[in-house]
């Protein structure tokens, strides 16, 4: 085993609250740690300590780069088990605003009383003038007609999907904040939590970790967090080709793209992104919790982003280190995609 220890600690920039701990050896400092070599190394041997030591040199060398501030946890699945190696592991367990990253454990509490009889995907809501959010993320402030009935499960597909703002309103008019945070400290999540306002159906959305957003992404993707059938349903969102593209699934084919379960968040200078990568199988393989704020460009919420940049690299390069691994647990499979032509 050998300890990792955070750049900032190592140059005396000031402590953090864990190091990074990566199970392997060490890739050489000249060597290239995300190219062709590498990849065939770990993929010929199945090494899993060896490819989480070359994920965080990826990690290391990528976000030296961008510059800023990043907290992080990345692991791999081990073969056979449900354990996990971690790679990466920078400042995991400081709370930090989670902004739309939150919105999964938003899913995660509406489904849960979906999953109890409480609320169905095709009850409607209605969408009001005053309750769409102008300006911001997604379809709803794009309609200009108003009011207009939907289901949940529209309401939901957009929230996971292309991030609407307003649909994180029309989830709070079905499950209370105070009531999403009960549902998520029910399930262990402490740190992950919406930030209730007056009005008790409207919230900010909140804070995470980034150990407990990737223990959460385990816990979903595991079977321990909801239903099965919701369970499908988020990761169906989450791996759909109109989920977001600008970060770890960017460098990618449509078939690698939809090998991937991802959601970002974003807002004044935080850039961040978490989900999970599957293998060829459906079977879940690489979990990363990646969240990075203080990069120049904060006017700069596009793809062209340093912080957005260098999960686009992240997420080839570990594509590439993992080929010809396998995950572990419950596989996922992908829902098929049919382009079409209007007809």
């Amino acid at each position: 085993m050998t300890i990792r220890m955070n750049r900032r600690a190592a140059l005396g920039l000031g402590t953090i609250a864990t190091a990074g701990t990566v199970l392997g050896t060490a890739v050489p400092a000249g060597a290239d740690p995300g190219g062709e070599a590498a990849a065939k190394v770990g993929a010929a041997t199945d090494d899993r300590a060896q490819v989480a030591s070359q994920i965080a040199a990826v990690y290391e060398r990528l976000i030296d780069r961008a510059g800023g501030n990043w907290q992080s946890h990345v692991s791999l699945a081990d073969q056979g088990g449900d354990a996990a190696l971690v790679a990466v592991s920078e400042s995991a367990d400081q709370r930090i605003e989670a902004y739309s990253v939150n919105k999964i454990a938003v899913a995660a509490a509406v489904l849960d009383k979906v999953d109890r009889g409480l609320l169905s995907l095709d009850q409607q809501v209605e969408v009001t003038a005053a309750i769409v959010v102008p300006g911001g993320d997604g379809i709803f402030s794009l309609d200009g007609a108003y009011p207009s009935l939907v289901t949940l499960g529209h309401v939901l597909a957009n929230l996971l999907t292309v991030s609407d703002d307003t649909a994180v309103r029309l989830c709070g008019l079905v499950c209370p904040a105070a009531e999403i945070n009960q549902i998520l400290v029910a399930k262990g999540f402490l740190n992950t939590r919406v930030q209730p306002v007056t009005n008790p159906n409207r919230f900010f959305l909140g804070t995470s970790t980034p150990r407990e957003t990737h223990d959460l992404l385990r816990a979903l993707v595991g079977g321990t967090l909801i239903s099965a059938a919701s369970t499908d349903f988020v990761l169906r969102l989450l791996r759909s080709p109109v989920a977001f593209t600008d970060g770890v699934r960017r460098e990618m084919s449509s078939a690698e793209r939809a090998r991937i379960a991802t959601k970002a968040g974003w807002f004044v200078d935080a850039r961040h992104e978490a989900g999970v990568i599957f293998d060829t199988a459906g079977a879940p393989m690489v979990t990363y919790a990646l969240f990075a704020d203080g990069q120049s460009g904060a006017d700069d919420f596009g793809a062209t982003h340093p912080a957005v940049q260098a999960r686009a690299r992240f997420g080839r390069r570990v594509l590439d280190l993992t080929d010809g691994l396998g995950g572990s647990g419950t596989a996922h499979r992908e829902h098929l995609y049919r382009p079409s032509n209007g007809n």
